[in-house]
């Protein structure tokens, strides 16, 4: 007798159908699984044993012949569990699938017979939801596969829960939840822009940063509150959307990073990864490729504190998907590509001994180190950074005084009728803010005053700035006139964008 039930594999952030075959045929008892499964998916056969006899059915006797089709492709992980072992109950005729049509099958069974979570769920329902009307989950990936709409997902907590189901001996309703009430729940932030005594020029940066997508590096003396500031950057971004909220969840899914393997990730991520990671670490890949930080920093911050500690090799591959928006990981049998959105903020000290700025005690790093120092970062991965500041440490009386400014709310307003703007603007050409036009765009949308333009001019000639830089000050400029909703790019909202190239006026090694 021969069964079949439909499961799925991810591969990437996409999805697959995954047929599973189950045939018995008489002969000594065992089981074999072909198809190309890992180890995860070998050791199957013991957690099926045990969950089948311990959820009150009789094991099978006989040899099955379990596969996995297509069998050209990898499968990988304990997803297969359920699937595999509801499919030994019906070729064994202790259950009937009255509810097998049009119904996909994902878990991971215990010895006890319950069934656990897996990761990917979501990748999995999105992609199969227009071939596929049924999906039976584990209870806890329920509320994860919910958020695919035109879906019926039947949650399941054990294997005899599973059978009863698709033997219609029991009802189960199908799980659902409200996307927009979860987007609208407010995020209560800790951090406060307003906590940050004094450095207003990084504050305004930040803004401007934050209202266009764009990357910022901040230099300044240990203490100097570059972390501080860093960190509440995300109190100012704009909340995420249904469909980068959507598309954020699926790569946490994928790597197995959601809480509670069932909730919508509605806060733009901060990712910080410490610098000895590796350039995997950062970028992705691995025997399994698998997303790395830029990817999981996909329409929020990866924050890079100490910027030039981090290995050469790790700040080198981070220039191609800054400037693509993407990454794509080639391996001998497949080519991955995994989306990576990011704003990326980086920190750094002035030398060495971090005191280059501070007129006591004064720096005790000699020229050849604090140039050594420097020549860890690329001019090319610097000219991809937007905006380039220093931060100054706080005179006495400013420590001394009471917190001055405005609130991270009131500052996100702002940022969030920028953004609008921007959207309004470049709707349907895949394009979501300023830092990421096309020079195409730039011609477009960044229209310049006469004088503008002259100013503009003598900046690039005077800094002896790239083709690239050139274009970065025009984002900003734009990004800076819709702050204030203005749709000529003036003067006042170049000479800003200049001034953000501090790194720029103090010229090639005399940077500091």
């Amino acid at each position: 007798m021969l069964v079949k039930i439909a499961s799925a594999a991810v591969l990437g952030l996409e999805a697959y159908q995954v047929e599973i075959e189950i045939d018995s045929s008489r002969g000594l008892p065992g089981q074999s699984i072909v198809g190309l499964p890992d180890a995860a998916v070998r050791e199957s056969r013991d957690r099926v044993r045990a969950a089948i006899e311990n959820s009150g059915f009789e094991f099978p006797p006989g040899y099955f012949t379990i596969n996995l089709a297509p069998a050209n492709t990898r499968k990988e992980g304990p997803l297969y569990d359920l699937p595999i072992a509801l499919g030994m109950l019906l070729v064994s005729e202790q259950i009937t699938a009255i509810e097998l049509a049009d119904t996909l099958v994902v878990g991971e069974l215990s010895l006890d017979g319950g069934v656990r979570p897996v990761s990917g769920l979501l990748a999995i329902c999105f992609s199969l939801a227009k071939s596929h009307r049924r999906i039976l989950v584990p209870k806890e990936n329920a509320a994860e596969a919910a958020l695919i709409k035109g879906l019926e997902v039947i949650p399941v907590s054990s294997l005899k829960e599973a059978a009863e189901y698709l033997s219609g001996q029991t009802k189960i309703k199908p799980y659902q939840v409200d996307l927009e009430k979860l987007l609208s729940v407010p995020s209560e932030d800790l951090l406060d822009l307003i906590d940050v005594k004094g450095q207003g020029h990084v504050k305004r940066a930040l803004e401007v940063a934050a209202a266009g997508g764009h990357n910022i590096l901040l230099v300044g003396s240990p203490g100097s509150g570059k972390t501080m500031l860093a960190r509440r950057l995300p109190t100012i971004l704009p909340p995420l959307s249904l469909n980068e909220a959507l598309e954020v969840t699926k790569i946490y899914s994928v790597v197995g990073l959601l809480a509670e393997k069932g909730s919508l990730v509605t806060r733009r991520p901060f990712r910080t990864p410490h610098h000895t990671t590796s350039d995997i670490g950062v970028i992705g890949g691995g025997r399994i490729p698998r997303p790395g930080e830029v990817s999981l920093a996909h329409f929020g911050v990866l924050f890079l504190d100490e910027f030039p500690e981090f290995d050469r090799r790790v700040l080198e591959v981070l220039r191609q998907p800054l400037e693509d928006g993407q990454v794509t990981i080639s391996r001998a049998h497949s080519a991955l590509t995994y989306p990576a959105k990011f704003m990326l903020v980086a920190s750094m000290n002035p030398c060495p001994c971090g005191r280059l700025y501070d007129a006591k005690p004064g720096c005790s790093c000699s020229p050849t180190q604090v140039h050594n120092y420097w020549r860890k970062l690329s001019g090319p991965l610097l000219d991809r950074i937007d905006l380039q500041l220093e931060v100054s440490r706080l005179k006495v009386d400013e420590l001394a005084a009471l917190p001055q400014g405005e609130s991270s709310k009131i500052v996100r307003q702002r940022v969030i009728a920028a953004r609008q703007l921007q959207l309004d603007r470049f709707g349907g050409q895949q394009v979501f803010c300023n830092a990421h036009m096309a020079p195409q765009q730039i011609r477009k949308y960044c229209f310049l005053e006469p004088e503008a333009k002259q100013l503009l001019k003598a900046a690039i000639v005077h800094l002896n700035l790239s083709a690239r830089a050139y274009d970065k000050i025009l984002k900003v400029a734009r990004t800076i006139a819709d702050l204030v909703g203005v749709s000529t790019i003036e003067t006042q909202h170049i000479a800003e964008a200049i001034q953000y190239r501090s790194l720029d006026k103090k010229g090639g090694e005399a940077r500091v």
